[in-house]
């Protein structure tokens, strides 16, 4: 007698051409088929003349695998049939082990993969698998609906892509409601959602909704759901969960051209947890927007209490720039203008600069008297007197440009006020106060720096997207 063999085969989720040539030609070549008599439909035309197929009813596992190993151990060629991939929700694992079982028996045990249900759903819906994922049964026969609970809300929390199985029967008719309950506290109501009845097989059916809309009673125990992360999006009839790939280009062409860029998705999910963790819910959006970005820069919740700007500075600054009458933006250092984001600058028509470098600007200083930073203010206030003037690290700038506001040398579009230091730095806060009808954004006290400057401009280039914060509009 031959060495017992048995193999453990995935059929697909149920089409012909789903099925794998490995399978197929493993199947011609048994002696005996062990499985659902439901699947027995989709392989019959493989099964050879004299082959012995033996059926049983759903949730007879346990007896269908010793059946198979007792007809190995006779010395027959058994294939183990499973839906889908086997060891996905299948029959592969309880094979494995039932062998222990056998231990005295010379049994070998192959497996065979298939095309899953939740990849064939998937590959109907679009691409929504495309970046990490994972796959939930809410079966809980053998598993305990309190440890299934947990692995939802860690799949949700973590932000995979998420399939869910066994979704619904006649005796389990809340859990799939409790699911979407979890994932709402934790995704956006927007969050593209795929389901699909009897994948791959005549009575297929496709649905596409959101997470808000999905509706749990129109699912069944033959319906895969798949949920999207938080970069999902649907475009054309298909869910698209992107691998990446685009990631600069979506960067910077996302918010002018409507669609979400990548790394605006993974900034909005910042901003979620920023908005939850604030203090006052209430904060008007022209000074929410700002400070979400000065937060989420910094991971320094203080910046609530010593963020100040004055009433509309955001939208103002923002409408001339979208007007076409601010053209310039001005820095004191040349980080401050590094962390500006050109590429929106661009599209607005508006140059960035910074005199620090001008070989002028280092004359006047040892001329004067003064900092080059002073001087580079006071060359860019005779060339570009309205334009929107950025501060993240020269104090004595910014009391330069004081200056020359009050001699009438200078009338900025706007003015962002965040030099960080011990040295007049709060004096100069203090002063450019004083002039209450150009719009400001002034990080208070000793706190600020150029990387917090240049966020600060582009939550003002940004703004268009500040509307997603609105009454009614999840961030």
């Amino acid at each position: 007698m031959g060495k017992a063999k048995i193999t453990v085969a995935g059929i697909g989720p149920g089409s012909e051409a789903d099925i794998t040539p490995a399978v197929i030609k493993a199947i011609g070549e048994a002696d005996v088929v062990v499985g659902y008599k439901y699947y027995f439909r989709f392989i019959e035309k493989y099964v050879k003349e004299g082959c012995k197929c033996i059926d049983t009813g759903m949730k007879r596992e346990r007896e269908r695998a010793k059946q198979a190993f007792d007809m190995a151990v006779q010395g027959h060629n058994v294939v183990v049939i499973s839906s889908g991939d086997a060891a996905v929700y299948g029959m592969t694992p309880l094979i494995y082990e039932m062998k222990r079982q056998y231990a005295d028996a010379d049994m070998e045990v192959a497996s065979l993969p298939g095309i899953s249900a939740f990849q064939k759903a998937a590959s109907l819906l679009g691409a929504p698998m495309g970046h990490d994922f994972c796959v939930i049964s809410l079966s809980d026969l053998m598993t305990p609906w309190a440890t299934i609970e947990k692995r939802i809300a860690a799949a949700a929390t973590a932000d995979f892509v998420t399939a869910v199985y066994n979704p619904k029967s006649n005796g389990r008719y809340w859990q799939l409601h409790r699911l979407k309950e979890i994932f709402l506290m934790h995704r956006s109501p927007d969050t593209p959602v795929g389901y699909v009845r009897q994948a791959g097989r005549p009575e297929q059916d496709v649905h596409q909704t959101t997470l808000a809309e999905f509706d749990p009673e129109q699912t069944d125990m033959f319906t895969v759901i798949i949920i999207g992360n938080s970069q999902s999006y649907e475009w054309e009839g298909s869910i698209i969960t992107p691998r990446g790939y685009y990631r600069e280009e979506n960067d910077e062409k996302g918010s002018e051209s409507g669609a979400k860029g990548i790394g605006q998705e993974i900034m909005m999910k910042s901003f979620r947890t920023i908005r939850s963790e604030i203090s006052d819910p209430d904060i008007p959006l022209f000074r929410l927007w700002p400070l979400l970005h000065a937060i989420h820069t910094t991971a320094d919740f203080s910046m609530e209490e010593i963020l100040y700007t004055t009433d509309e500075a955001v939208p103002k600054i923002f409408g001339e720039m979208k007007e076409g009458r601010l053209k310039t933006i001005i820095t004191d250092v040349t980080m401050a203008s590094a962390g500006i984001r050109k590429a929106a600058c661009m599209r607005m028509g508006i140059e960035v600069k910074c005199y620090l470098a001008d070989q002028r600007a280092t004359e006047m200083a040892k001329e004067k008297g003064i900092t080059r930073s002073q001087a580079g203010i006071r060359l860019a206030a005779e060339e570009h007197p309205d334009a929107l003037f950025v501060f993240g690290n020269a104090p004595t700038a910014l009391m330069e440009l004081c200056e020359l506001m009050l001699h009438g040398k200078a009338k900025p579009a706007g003015i962002i006020a965040a030099p960080v230091g011990f040295v007049h730095v709060c004096e100069s806060k203090h002063a450019v106060k004083v002039f209450r009808n150009i719009p400001k954004i002034i990080i208070e006290g000793r706190k600020g720096g150029s990387n917090l400057a240049a966020t600060l401009v582009n939550s003002i280039l940004a703004w268009d997207d500040a509307q997603q914060l609105m009454p009614g509009r999840d961030v």
